[in-house]
């Protein structure tokens, strides 16, 4: 069962480093994006756990917290270290929720290593603890994030030729990426489902950028 109360004590210290960023009120459509884009990777992890019998409620939270750097200003190698200093300003918080010693460890290790496998202290790779950057990858394949990608690539601004070529670099390197190993089981099958998802997407846009560029041979 999961603890509502410390997962509503987590959201609302997410919203109160998120309220008080300066670089986030500055920026607030990026403000937008982290808040849902931890939602989602928390949902994802939740379900991980209930498979694999973690507590849901530390993954909840471990998955929530996991880019509270955010509210920082990233300097000189920033975004490399995110989860490194994510992980030093959600220590304190986790101890204020009551959790034991161990699991905060356990989640301030997965969430440190999350960006580069890398953490700036002692820890152990554990499933649990591999959880968090395992939600993380997930959210960035799927529906949502195919709408981002192809607006942050300016795709529909782009020369034919441009579009094409785009398009089978990309689907390429999905399928290079099909099976990639992950922390647990469940991870894998959730990764192997939604790749499959965008790599079919991008097969059919392919096929519909070719119908557009005249008559072909044979129907697509």
């Amino acid at each position: 069962m999961i603890n509502t109360d410390l997962i509503n004590r987590t959201v609302r210290f997410l919203y109160e480093k998120f309220d008080g960023s300066e670089y986030l009120t500055e920026n607030p459509e990026r403000k937008i994006y982290r808040i849902e884009h931890s939602f989602r990777v928390a949902n994802i992890g939740r379900r991980i756990a209930e498979k694999e019998g973690f507590d849901e409620t530390q993954i909840v939270i471990a998955c929530l917290l996991h880019d509270v750097s955010y509210c920082e200003r990233f300097g000189e190698d920033g975004w490399i270290n995110h989860g490194r200093t994510a992980a030093r300003i959600a220590r304190p918080f986790l101890h204020e929720l009551g959790l034991p010693g161990d699991r905060i460890d356990d989640i301030c290790y997965g969430i440190a290593i999350h960006v580069d496998d890398k953490a700036d202290f002692e820890g152990e790779a554990t499933p649990f603890a591999l959880t968090v950057g395992d939600a993380d990858n997930l959210d960035r394949f799927d529906v949502y994030r195919i709408h981002e990608t192809l607006s942050a690539t300016g795709f529909l601004s782009k020369p034919y030729d441009e579009k094409v070529s785009w398009t089978k670099d990309f689907t390429e390197g999905l399928k290079k990426n099909r099976s990639v190993p992950h922390g647990t089981k469940t991870a894998d099958m959730m990764w192997a489902q939604r790749l499959d998802f965008c790599i079919s997407f991008y097969e059919k846009l392919l096929s519909q950028l070719k119908n557009s560029a005249g008559i072909i041979d044979g129907l697509q």
